[in-house]
């Protein structure tokens, strides 16, 4: 039943779509690049956890995360949550930050800055999975 009514919503969002428009994809998201003066750089990383990490590790991972923000001048923004998707298609996933660059550089300052750096000695020995994704849009 639960699967029918997903299925159900999702014909009634494609319905009410133009038969150009494509599914879950802009035209501005596609043609979005490090060329277009207002497009910025989002960067998205996905933590999965090992179940061995207390809340008091989680809290200091997060604090530190969070605080690299004013760390490192090159994150334009940042912001960050906990998965509470009915869904359950997190695949073990818990945490997710999103960041916001102006460009490639600042991206790559932020890579193997020292905190950056820092912060992954905090976060390894808690991590099971991290999955790192970056895109450009308007």
């Amino acid at each position: 039943m639960k699967i029918y009514l997903s299925l159900l919503a999702l014909f009634m969002v494609l319905s009410t779509m133009s038969i150009n428009q494509p599914f879950m994809i802009s035209e501005n998201s596609r043609a979005a690049s490090k060329t277009d003066k207002d497009s910025v750089l989002r960067h998205v990383v996905l933590f999965k956890f090992k179940a061995s990490t207390t809340t008091k590790q989680l809290e200091e991972i997060e604090t530190a995360f969070v605080d690299l923000k004013n760390k490192i001048p090159e994150i334009e923004s940042l912001e960050w949550g906990l998965n509470n998707s009915p869904e359950g298609l997190n695949k073990g996933f818990t945490h997710c930050f999103f960041l916001t660059f102006a460009s490639e550089a600042a991206r790559a300052v932020y890579l193997p800055h020292p905190d950056h750096k820092a912060f992954g000695d905090l976060l390894g020995p808690s991590l099971e999975d991290v999955l790192v994704l970056d895109y450009w849009t308007p």
